[in-house]
């Protein structure tokens, strides 16, 4: 049994007074945010030899997470070099002058923490967890990997191949993620964002350890990394650790990476991808501005954040609402932006047709809701609940130790002020309806547009 809204709205109550009860949700989460209730308050100093040092205090449990982020990724990567970042990732567990090969790990494990790393578009990420004892243990780990890293060239012919098989696993053999690669390709045209993290095939079986050397001799070094520490600790003894272990290092010459812009207007792309998948799936891609692209000061990324859970938010959000339940044309349908990019970013839509439907009837049927929202701004009471569920999620993600690392890391090692997190739930509860209308008007229109229909390989092409 359904249970509509209309079932739990007491006498009296109208929808616009359950609009601002929803406001009035968001606004008291919002107000959490600026002013967080575990206690937690953030600190920044940076080292004369340029690392920038970002510690946010949380008192709640004796742990700490140190993360030390980089200013390289994929993006940052010339052609016949893509993945070397990644590459770069692995080797970084393989050894320093002090620590030999295997002994980070044993240290680690040895003192009851968890280690690892991650690389992405814009960054490249290492992360310790431990007792908020160890943290000196963390801090000088990752100081003596920074400039000390020994890069065997035994070593790395056997880690390359590893990576060249993770690639073989999770995309090769996959044959989404294998769609999903050339869609996001295309979307990109060609710029960096287009390229894969874990690098294109022919360009990982010539990667050489020279390559690598001077890859790790670009951009590893303290004016090009950020230590972020959260945790069970206080400021002025983490700014005092990292001036004892990273303070002897030296600062190199760092050139910058230009932020990746896609054309004015890109042109409608759209194409048919056989794989071996056992379901169809329509995928439409948007070239939308990030934060850092965005004109008058990001409000186009804030009214697009608001967009996508207008479409995607929920079982009352419209995707589901139209699509899943009222016409019965898709099994499941889901669209998602992260305003947070070193350049331009997409506004995705994918959905799987439900039996008896086509690809080409879930495409109209997305059509004919992004026209609704380009004709018609949100009513007051869609757009209240949809605030209060992004700010909600935000206030979920700021929970644990992890996500304020991850937070504050991702906003200030790809240009933005990372205390733009405490801000963020205000930024969204300043959309308009208007701004939501006006946003997909000038970014949901064809000229922006990527279409790919990932089909069976065993069915036929299907020209429109």
């Amino acid at each position: 049994m359904r249970i509509t809204l209309r079932h739990l709205t007491p006498r009296g109550v109208t929808r616009g007074s359950l609009a601002r009860a929803a406001l009035l949700l968001a606004a008291t989460i919002a107000a959490t945010l600026s002013g967080p209730a575990t206690g937690a308050t953030a600190h920044e100093q940076t080292l004369a030899n340029g690392l920038r040092v970002i510690v946010q205090e949380d008192h709640r449990a004796p742990v700490v997470m140190a993360q030390v982020w980089y200013r390289v990724g994929s993006t940052w990567e010339p052609p016949g070099l893509t993945g070397i970042s990644h590459v770069l990732e692995h080797m970084m567990f393989k050894g320093t002058r002090q620590v030999g090969p295997g002994e980070l790990a044993r240290l680690v494990g040895r003192f009851g923490g968890e280690h690892n790393a991650f690389t992405s578009t814009h960054y490249t990420a290492y992360y310790q967890y431990y007792d908020k004892s160890r943290l000196p243990l963390a801090l000088a780990l990752e100081a003596d990997r920074m400039r000390e890293l020994q890069i065997d060239e035994n070593e790395f012919r056997k880690e390359i191949e590893v990576v060249r098989e993770e690639r073989r696993m999770r995309v090769e053999d996959n044959p989404t993620s294998t769609a999903w690669e050339k869609v996001r390709a295309t979307a990109f045209l060609g710029t960096p964002s287009g390229q894969p993290v874990i690098g294109w095939a022919d360009d990982l079986a010539n990667i050489g350890v020279d390559d690598l050397r001077d890859w790790y001799d670009t951009w590893y070094a303290p004016n090009n990394a950020i230590l972020v520490v959260v945790g069970d600790v206080k400021a002025e003894d983490v700014f005092r650790m990292a001036q004892q272990q990273f303070g002897a290092l030296k600062s190199r010459r760092v050139r910058a990476a230009p932020v990746p812009r896609t054309p004015p207007s890109p042109g409608l792309r759209e194409m048919t991808l056989p794989v071996a998948v056992r379901v169809p799936t329509l995928a439409m891609n948007w070239n939308v501005p990030s934060l850092m692209t965005a004109d008058s000061g990001g409000n186009d990324a804030w009214a697009l954040s608001v967009l996508a859970g207008v479409l995607d938010g929920g079982m009352s959000a419209r995707f589901e609402r139209e699509l899943v339940r009222n016409r019965k044309v898709a099994a499941s349908a889901g669209a998602g932006y992260n305003p947070l990019d070193r350049g331009d970013t997409l506004l995705t839509v994918h959905a799987v047709p439900a039996n008896g439907r086509t690809l080409d009837d879930l495409k109209k049927a997305v059509r004919e809701i992004v026209a609704n929202l380009r004709d018609k701004p949100p009513a007051d009471d869609e757009l209240a609940r949809v605030k209060a569920q992004v700010v909600a999620e935000l206030v979920y993600q700021q929970d644990s130790l992890a996500g304020q690392a991850q937070l504050i890391g991702a906003l200030a090692t790809m240009g933005y002020d990372w205390r733009l997190k405490d801000s963020w739930a205000d930024n969204i509860m300043k959309v308009t309806a208007a701004d939501v209308q006006r946003v997909a008007r000038t970014w949901l229109v064809d000229d922006r547009l990527t279409v790919a229909r990932i089909v069976p390989a065993s069915a036929p092409a299907k020209k429109e």
